[in-house]
């Protein structure tokens, strides 16, 4: 496993960001979509398992959606913490070593004989896997010219969103005829190769060179003036918003499904994560027609498409709450690949900082309203989810007006 080091002696910066069309912009391209891929097939691959995970632990369904919502609120709190330190290392290390602690780890909760050990190899990945998302989004800032962000973080967006995908149908499928053990070691593998992928593509920073790691007090000074940085809080907030709208649909959307009248298997459902395939294309969408129309357009273009989706989610006939899940996914990646590279560009400085910020919330929103969602399933079943979630969305949609438009 490669290990964290100060990078000595520290890389000159080489000039110009990269723009499109040129030989390193495809290499960073392609080598951040296999970190997407690898990074988010990891931590969303349990998400079919979960009715699989109430019977062989004997969990209620709230409890077995804690192997997500452990993992992504490890995560949250591993990026603020990787955000305060990445910054004394080469972008290109501390990516990779998270990736292949990220993938061990999933091979170690493959292997776990008691639910307490798998949500602590959960909780662990989660925390390996916290330098991938700041440290990814820093450097496509800091790699990419400012005309060309969009469409870049677009493309990164666009593997998370395959990765998310991958993860979920492939553990469903194959957990179906094998076992959740033998999945999730499958996708322990193909985390590795991703990694390896990773190592082979991405040229060396033009933008970055490692320095010395500030004290705390001066982290607290960056994340403070981020805070009061005019449309980064409300971007903040909508990442929050956003993704656990999404994790809390996806998590008990397979308990219904399974349960009469529909009475799915997991394969089956598992399926319905294709429709992923639309969200990374929406996401490379949403990125490019932001750089050339403005943000805030597509900010409440998304958040629209997703609570639409919401409400066809409450008609029982199974093709129109598929459509429903569909509308969910595509609106959640304009929103998500929009609101991501926004935070970027409205950061003028201390950019890892920033991302820092907006993954801390991003993640934390997965984790509490993943929970709320549970209770929210509890109680009243699916239309008091769409409720909790439609409120969300709602609140989302005011917060586009503190944004600035371009």
């Amino acid at each position: 496993m490669t290990v964290l080091s100060p990078a000595h002696p520290a890389p000159t910066l080489t000039g110009e960001p990269v723009r499109r069309g040129t030989p390193e912009y495809r290499r960073i391209g392609a080598a951040l979509f296999l970190t997407g891929f690898s990074a988010f097939s990891l931590v969303y691959c349990v998400q079919p398992l979960l009715t699989e995970f109430t019977r062989a632990f004997h969990v209620t369904p709230a409890q077995s959606a804690l192997s997500m919502s452990l993992t992504t609120g490890a995560l949250a709190l591993s990026i603020l913490i990787m955000s305060a330190v990445a910054d004394s290392f080469s972008r290109r290390r501390v990516m990779l070593t998270s990736l292949l602690a990220a993938a061990l780890l999933n091979g170690l909760a493959a292997l776990a004989p008691t639910w307490t050990l798998l949500l602590l190899c959960r909780a662990l990945e989660g925390l390996a896997l916290g330098g991938v998302p700041a440290v990814a989004m820093a450097y496509l800032a800091e790699e990419i010219h400012p005309r060309d962000l969009g469409a870049a973080m677009g493309q990164y967006v666009g593997g998370t969103a395959f990765g998310g995908m991958m993860g979920r149908v492939c553990i469903g499928l194959l957990g179906d005829v094998t076992s959740w053990h033998a999945a999730l070691l499958v996708m322990a593998g193909a985390g590795l190769l991703s990694a390896a992928g990773f190592a082979l593509l991405l040229p060396p920073s033009r933008g970055f060179q490692p320095r010395p790691a500030a004290p705390a007090q001066e982290h607290l000074r960056r994340w403070a003036a981020h805070l009061r940085t005019p449309g980064l809080g409300a971007l903040f907030t909508l990442g929050f918003l956003n993704l656990g709208v999404m994790v809390a649909a996806f998590n008990y959307l397979g308990f219904r499904l399974h349960a009469p009248p529909y009475a799915l298997s997991a394969a089956a459902i598992s399926l319905i994560f294709l429709t992923y395939l639309l969200g990374s294309a929406a996401s490379g969408w949403g990125g490019r027609t932001a750089d050339r129309r403005g943000r805030r357009p597509l900010l409440t273009t998304g958040l629209t498409i997703s609570s639409a989706g919401l409400a066809l989610t409450l008609l029982p006939p199974l093709p129109v709450i598929i459509l429903g899940i569909t509308l969910i996914t595509v609106g959640f990646f304009i929103t998500h690949a929009v609101a991501s590279s926004s935070v970027g560009q409205l950061a003028r400085r201390d950019k890892g900082h920033a991302s820092a910020l907006y993954l801390l919330a991003y993640y934390a929103g997965s984790s509490v309203i993943g929970v709320l969602g549970g209770l929210a399933w509890a109680a009243g079943g699916w239309p008091l989810l769409v409720a909790l979630c439609a409120a969300l969305l709602g609140l989302g949609l005011t917060l586009t007006r503190q944004i600035p438009r371009r």
